[in-house]
């Protein structure tokens, strides 16, 4: 198929310095544009099987394709009374794997303008699955979460990698309504599927520290214990899954990991994220203070010191700044990335109350002036709010004699 003709969503996403992710969910991967989100940008949307392919060598797209239209996903006057429509596509037959497509479109001066194709499987049900998405976008968001609940486990990866991104997108506050109503079996059955993508046990397990009970602690801490799935990704989920279900027993699992400088890195940063994690949504469970205690046994770890600085100073933990500035000097710590952190956090420090901070800085500016000015601009960076700017997969607005559409 020529898929390059059509596009792609763009994904986007941004890390912010030092570690810090920009996605909503705490444990998945990075958020991307959703159907859902790309359906609010089109003016029209169809499905259908593509037929008479005319390649034009001399065309822009190389041609044009039919589309025979068997669902309208969102209407358009356009289309109004047409069975099929041409579309200044060209994609090539393939008559040993024939797809379908979902294509989005625009419509500028009663010209139709396919921008994005996505192309399935010929039993697809992903036009069923986008117009039940658009049926619920106007409901709490928690509400739309459930619907995408019911999909996540769904044969069409087209359709369960969109509702994963459904929830990798999500807040916080939406997504623990639900997740404490869940049925804890299911997620344990979709845990111990060997057909789960990876990417996802960071959240599975972290549903399952919402809605299991403390029968279901074992599961995670088997898991987690198992060499083979000892995994890059959703380490961290299920790491918050065991303490939610087991607090005591779980967090000292975790702080042992967070303590143990000869653990993987992986392990150790995906054990950090748990941290934070407890830190920013649930000090009901694991206390701020705990969660400082257990950071500080990190800071000797000169792999991983500098994200550990940078999460004290971001909650502003200035009572450690003799324990941090301490570091500076020590040879272990001499990489420009972990003093940078250490001069961040100094330079944001009380000076009236922590004079050490001050002295720290003033040494340093004397040193390489340009350095700490340097740093300190980076910093300002950080406080000052962007200006909006048009979202890089956001399209202009078409000429279509309606409303835009929302």
């Amino acid at each position: 198929m020529n898929l390059t003709a059509f596009g792609w969503i763009t994904v986007v996403w941004a890390w912010l310095i030092y570690g810090s992710e920009a996605w909503a969910c705490p444990f998945c991967g990075p958020g991307r544009q959703t159907l859902t989100q790309e359906a609010a940008q089109a003016a029209l949307i169809i499905f259908g099987t593509p037929t008479n392919a005319v390649f034009d060598p001399t065309a822009t797209f190389q041609g044009t394709t039919d589309l025979e239209i068997e669902a309208v996903v969102k209407d358009h006057p356009f289309i109004a009374g047409k069975k099929k429509v041409t579309i200044n596509r060209y994609l090539v037959p393939d008559k040993a794997s024939p797809k379908k497509y979902l294509v989005f479109c625009d419509v500028f001066k009663d010209k139709l303008d396919p921008y994005l194709g996505m192309p399935v499987e010929p039993d697809s049900r992903i036009a069923e699955y986008l117009k039940g998405a658009l049926a619920v976008r106007s409901e709490d968001p928690t509400t739309r979460l459930a619907y995408f609940f019911k999909y996540l486990d769904h044969p069409d990866l087209n359709i369960s990698d969109d509702a994963y991104q459904e929830f990798a997108n999500a807040d916080y506050k939406d997504f623990r309504p639900l997740a404490e109503k869940l049925d804890p079996d299911l997620i344990v059955k979709w845990l111990k599927d060997p057909n789960t993508p990876v990417s996802r046990f960071g959240l599975y397990g972290s549903m399952l520290g919402h809605c299991g009970k403390e029968r279901h602690a074992q599961i995670l801490r088997e898991m987690l214990d198992d060499p083979e799935k000892r995994f890059s990704t959703g380490i961290d989920g299920m790491l918050a899954g065991y303490v939610h279900l087991s607090p005591k027993e779980g967090w000292e699992y975790l702080r042992g990991i967070l303590s143990d400088a000869g653990r993987d890195f992986l392990l150790r940063y995906a054990g950090l994220r748990a941290a934070r994690y407890f830190w920013e949504y649930r000090p009901d469970i694991v206390s701020a203070d705990t969660v400082v205690e257990a950071l500080k046994q990190m800071l000797p770890q000169n792999d991983i010191a500098d994200l550990v600085i940078e999460d004290l100073r971001k909650w502003k933990r200035w009572e450690l700044t003799d324990t941090i500035l301490a570091f500076f000097d020590q040879k272990s710590h001499d990489a420009p990335i972990i003093r940078r952190a250490i001069l961040r956090f100094a330079l944001q420090a009380p000076a009236d109350k922590y004079p050490k901070a001050a002295e720290f800085v003033a040494a340093q500016r004397k040193r390489d002036r340009e350095w700490v000015k340097d740093v300190e601009e980076l910093l300002q960076l950080e406080t000052v709010p962007m200006k909006p700017s048009p979202d890089s997969t956001t399209r202009a607005p078409t000429d279509t004699g309606d409303k835009q559409p929302e």
